[in-house]
């Protein structure tokens, strides 16, 4: 006959049960964690050597791509293609770098429509450099470029290809890109067309364009990108360029805050270039509109030539006279120019700029930067000019022969002078550094 259990025994039976039940789901929960946390190795080696690529210089990663099929694999990875600059020469005639055409033709089959930040950089003068970027560029059907620049460092390059090939292949970019925020095409045959095809594709993405020397566009062109790209926000042109109508394009309530405008001022030969004046009006307009905006002017003109300049208010900040400027455009410019933040001037002449640099340094407040070349100021003028402006001096780049000793100062005591009212140690300069 069975005896049935006592009641401690029955506790204890129970007791272990629901141990060993509770001791069963900890190792179930434990192996579902050790499922959830233990990790890819495959991919995590892959995004391992990624990341190393993304640091390798483009010779480098491709030889390292013919390690083994998986560093294969990761040199044609997407990641890695969506930035690339094509160096373009011609190696019979240069022993300058280039990119190799098999590269090119590999670029173009697999990882064309990979390309995002593209720059094609021509680093000879010659023709067929430019064409072939050209091809390269007409052939990229399946892209959506958010960059391009096109760069020749040897002039004139692009300007030599007929206007109708460049055309053509810029406006393929143009029709297939969609979102392109940033274009740089300085010295090229681009035209008032093919602008309007970069606006009725690009408009609503198009942040900074750059296009000095562009001699086929008119004011009625850039007036189109204006008055459609309301995002654009950063802006180079040549003065012919500029317009009043322009201004104001960019200054209506529709179009964000201009950040950088740059113009050139360009004259090839002295007195066949007429420079037509911008209105007061205009500029304060575009002022109210952008008032942080940097106004950057680089001047290469002949002396008689900048009668139409500097004869009321403008907003510039940054100025820069690549030719021999006069005494009198000089004291004009601390007269107008009360937003200057950098001033640089390669030459002047002969003739001390002492009363121009007080005027500057009394009128200019928030200038921050100079540089002069070929000029003479003597060294009384320049102490009192660095005491005025004092410590917000950040760069003060002075050629030596520029300081003539006088009375008060000589030159070896000049740049302790200077350094005490700049606050650090500074010397003038034996070259230029800007």
């Amino acid at each position: 006959m069975k005896r049935g259990r006592t009641t401690n025994e029955a506790n204890s039976s129970s007791s272990e049960d629901t141990t060993g039940k509770e001791s069963k789901r900890l190792k179930i929960v434990e192996k579902k964690s050790a499922v959830v946390q233990s990790p890819d190795w495959a991919n995590l080696l892959q995004d391992i050597i990624l990341q190393v690529f993304q640091y390798l210089p483009l010779l480098d990663r491709a030889h390292a791509s013919q390690v083994c099929r998986s560093w294969n694999q990761v040199f044609h990875m997407p990641d890695l293609w969506r930035c690339f600059e094509f160096e373009l020469n011609q190696p019979a005639t240069s022993n300058l770098r280039t990119t190799h055409p098999e590269l090119i033709k590999q670029i173009i089959k697999r990882h064309s429509n990979h390309l995002q930040y593209v720059s094609f950089k021509v680093v000879d003068s010659s023709k067929e450099s430019a064409e072939a970027a050209c091809d390269i560029l007409s052939q990229l059907v399946n892209c959506s470029l958010k960059t391009l620049g096109l760069i020749s460092t040897a002039r004139p390059s692009f300007m030599d290809l007929p206007k109708s090939h460049f055309i053509s292949a810029l406006t393929v970019v143009f029709v297939n890109s969609k979102s392109l925020s940033s274009l740089k095409i300085d010295d090229t045959p681009v035209d008032d067309p093919s602008l309007k095809v970069l606006v009725a594709n690009n408009s609503d993405t198009l942040k900074l364009l750059k296009m000095s020397s562009c001699p086929h566009v008119s004011p009625a062109g850039i007036l189109c990108v204006a008055d459609q790209c309301h995002g654009l926000r950063e802006l180079a042109l040549n003065y012919h360029l500029l317009s009043d109508e322009l201004l104001l394009a960019l200054s209506s309530e529709k179009h964000v805050r201009l950040e950088h405008l740059r113009i050139d001022v360009v004259s090839e030969n002295p007195g066949q270039t007429q420079f037509h004046t911008i209105q007061k009006s205009s500029w304060d307009a575009f002022i109210k509109h952008s008032p942080k905006v940097n106004l950057v002017m680089y001047f290469f003109l002949y002396e008689e030539e900048f009668d139409p300049f500097f004869r009321y208010e403008i907003p510039v900040t940054h100025l820069y006279f690549g030719r021999s400027v006069s005494k009198d455009v000089l004291g004009r410019v601390g007269m107008t120019c009360p937003r200057l933040v950098e001033l640089v001037v390669c030459a002047n002449g002969l003739r001390p700029l002492d009363e121009e640099l007080i005027c500057i340094a009394e009128r200019c407040k928030y200038l921050s930067a100079v540089g002069l070349g070929e000029c003479e100021v003597s060294c009384s003028a320049f102490v009192e000019f660095v005491k005025m402006c004092g410590g917000r001096l950040s760069q003060l780049s002075i050629m030596e022969e520029v300081l003539i000793p006088d009375q008060k100062y000589s030159l070896e005591q000049i740049h302790w002078e200077v350094s005490k009212h700049l606050g650090r140690v500074w010397f003038p300069d034996m070259m230029p550094t800007w």
